[in-house]
């Protein structure tokens, strides 16, 4: 692969994901603390990402897939993504946020799914070119969480600013990408395989069926971390929370590059637990920890990520395309993102921001939540996960090797 190519793409991933990470972690304080929204109302927000995951591969399977060139596509969508930034920046209502917020989703979201499959149509050896790429989509992610913690904006609407900034760089760069013309294109479409139903058939081992059940359980947690642990720790007193918080991509990166020399020594189910028992551990943390005596709770919190991530997300995608025919692996694939990106994540943005509320009292207009014990049911909705994998799931063995795969250039 020309050298060309390879930094193209590698700022490609790094654009990608400094325009996500620039207003996705901050979101809960500015709607909680800003916007004075109910944890309710927070959590619907929040589900628009959720929403737009399940819609994507209709949008990717239907339209990128069959009628444009990658890049162009790519461009168009940032583009217009910039414009829905810059009107959500000055929304205040729960309607129109929400409304404007899922409009961006819908635009920003497929860009994942486009920014992999564009690069691993443009390199040659997917096992060892793509991680190295797509590390800096990660990178990007630290660098802007960075740059929103130094500014102290994380209450306000800034970040969607700086997204809508970085969005037309983005747009007017994809111009500049390898042309990627549509891979299916002439090919017939049906619902089944855009959504990726073909791999159903995977749900007959009783392993894997435990696994996607856990799977999409799990990003319920998942989702109670995400959409709250800002707001949280800077109602705390934790400063320059946004900025630290990079610290569990940073343990994420450190982890990916450990988890060749893991997989060849601990089994996948003994992976998966640890990745669970992880976010119980976390929860807890977060629950006892203090901007005081007890920060080194929090740090150790955010610090985790790495393994609740990589243990458990990351690994079983290895593992759906480990076991997936290889005429499905695309179709597996696509289905677990369905699952629990798209389903998953929805039910926990829901269920995250009712429990909130449940543990919210007013005194007047001021909202006084009783944040232990939302980490402390978060802990222990993890663990029960944990149990079901640890007593129903039998699969003894382990994440192999892959085989390095070719992809032609265009």
């Amino acid at each position: 692969m020309p050298l060309s190519v390879s930094v193209r793409l590698s700022i490609m991933m790094f654009l990608n994901y400094v325009v996500w990470g620039a207003w996705y972690v901050t979101l809960g304080t500015y709607l909680t603390q800003t916007l004075k929204f109910t944890g309710t109302e927070s959590g619907a927000v929040f589900g628009t990402a959720a929403l737009s995951c399940m819609i994507s591969p209709f949008f990717v399977g239907l339209v990128a897939d069959r009628f444009f060139a990658t890049e162009k596509i790519l461009s168009v969508l940032h583009l217009v993504g910039a414009v829905l930034l810059y009107f959500l920046s000055q929304a205040t209502t729960f309607g129109s946020v929400y409304f404007l917020l899922l409009a961006y989703c819908l635009c920003y979201f497929p860009t994942i799914a486009l920014t992999n499959s564009l690069t691993l149509r443009n390199i040659t050896n997917a096992a060892t070119q793509f991680p190295l790429i797509r590390v800096l989509g990660t990178l990007g992610w630290i660098v802007i969480g960075l740059v929103v913690g130094f500014m102290k904006i994380e209450a306000s609407s800034t970040p969607f600013l700086l997204a809508a900034g970085f969005s037309v760089v983005m747009g007017l760069f994809s111009l500049m990408l390898p042309h990627t013309p549509p891979a299916a294109k002439g090919q017939p479409a049906s619902w089944r395989s855009i959504l990726g139903l073909d791999a159903l058939v995977m749900l007959k081992d009783r392993s894997y069926l435990i696994f996607v059940v856990a799977s999409v359980l799990a990003c319920i947690p998942l989702t109670f971390y995400f959409s709250f642990t800002n707001a949280y720790l800077n109602e705390a007193g934790f400063e320059n929370a946004a900025g630290k918080m990079t610290m569990g991509q940073m343990s994420e990166v450190g982890m990916m590059l450990l988890m060749p020399f893991l997989y060849k020594r601990i089994s996948l189910k003994a992976i998966l637990l640890y990745g669970l028992l992880a976010w119980s551990v976390r929860y807890l943390f977060l629950a006892f920890g203090n901007a005081g005596e007890l920060s080194i709770l929090f740090y150790l919190a955010i610090l985790l990520h790495g393994i609740c991530y990589d243990f458990f997300f990351m690994t079983g995608q290895l593992y759906t395309d480990q076991e997936a025919p290889a005429h499905l692996r695309g179709a597996a694939q696509g289905f677990i993102l369905f699952l629990t990106y798209g389903v998953g994540m929805f039910l926990g943005s829901l269920l995250s921001g009712v429990t909130v509320d449940a543990f919210t009292t007013y005194q007047g207009d001021t909202a006084i939540r009783d944040w232990k014990a939302f980490w402390i049911t978060s802990a222990s909705g993890a663990f029960v996960i944990f149990l079901l994998v640890a007593t129903v799931f039998k699969s003894k063995g382990k994440i192999r090797a892959q085989q390095e795969v070719a992809v032609a250039g265009d």
